[in-house]
């Protein structure tokens, strides 16, 4: 427990500083870029470490140079801007992928297909649905301060509703909600987690984005608490199948930063989303 707070006493204000300076210092917003591109980078390397445990053979050079292209594109807002240059960079990902590992399996092509598979889920897993959360950094310099009200938003509930399924899971937790996939989370973890989201989007309200009234704020809350504990499931059910009990070390307490990652990835795409209907409305 104290290594774990450790690690979060030193990563939050690293991080709360990328989401924050860029209101003061424009210039600041690589910080996030940079952060982002770093954790990214080390989810994938996780998750085609993961892959190798099963002898999957992922091809992580196609899927580095796929990344680093998905990336740029988020960070100049393509989904918005060119949404076309994205589904060509997914396509020649496919392509590239497919060609590779055809000349790599030449002398057995059993394990072919599982091999595009993995290359493809993590790009598409790890680069691409993260890959939302920069061009939220980046996408919205027409209004100035809402990237980073949407980001502090995004991140206090996360990381609240993840806080109160903890205590809430500790202090009452009795039922298992899929034992099979994570022991340790319960259906009071849950509840705790929905209901501290709930309370985290309406204090951003309160707080520091007002033009994201009740109405919105607490329902998009208990969705992105939903959609994290489902992230969070879904990576689980990777390493049981790798047999792994975290994906790496590199964060003492907390495991690798897949472990971190898993429920903001999901929701990604949906706080992206969310803004550009509701602030071009």
């Amino acid at each position: 427990m104290k290594t774990r707070i450790l690690t979060a006493a030193v990563a939050l204000p690293i991080l709360i500083a990328s989401i924050v300076l860029p209101a003061y210092f424009p210039a600041a917003v690589w910080l996030f870029v940079i952060i982002a591109a770093f954790g990214l980078a080390a989810g994938l390397f996780e998750f085609f470490s993961l892959t190798k445990k099963l002898e999957l053979k992922a091809d992580a050079a196609v899927g580095y140079m796929a990344s680093a292209a998905l990336f740029f594109l988020f960070v100049v807002d393509a989904p918005a801007n060119g949404a076309d240059l994205v589904l060509a960079a997914l396509a020649l990902t496919i392509v590239g992928t497919l060609i590779s590992q055809t000349f790599r399996f030449q002398k057995d092509f059993s394990k072919m297909l599982a091999g595009v598979g993995v290359t493809l889920l993590g790009v598409f897993y790890i680069t691409f649905l993260g890959g939302y959360l920069v061009a939220t950094r980046t996408g919205f310099e027409n209004h100035p301060n809402l990237s980073t009200h949407l980001l502090s938003f995004f991140f206090l509930v996360i990381f609240g509703s993840d806080a109160g399924a903890y205590f809430a899971g500790k202090a009452l937790g009795k039922h298992k909600l899929i034992p099979s996939v994570s022991p340790g989370k319960t259906v009071e973890g849950l509840i705790g987690g929905i209901v501290a989201a709930a309370g985290f989007g309406a204090l951003s309200t309160v707080w520091f984005f007002p033009e994201l009234p009740y109405q919105f704020s607490i329902p998009l809350a208990v969705v992105m608490a939903v959609v994290g504990v489902l992230g969070d499931l879904a990576e689980s059910a990777i390493k049981r199948g790798s047999g792994a009990k975290d994906a790496a070390t590199i964060l003492p307490g907390h495991g690798g930063l897949l472990d971190r990652l898993d429920s903001l990835l999901f929701n990604a795409p949906i706080l992206y989303y969310f803004a550009k209907f509701y602030f071009s409305a």
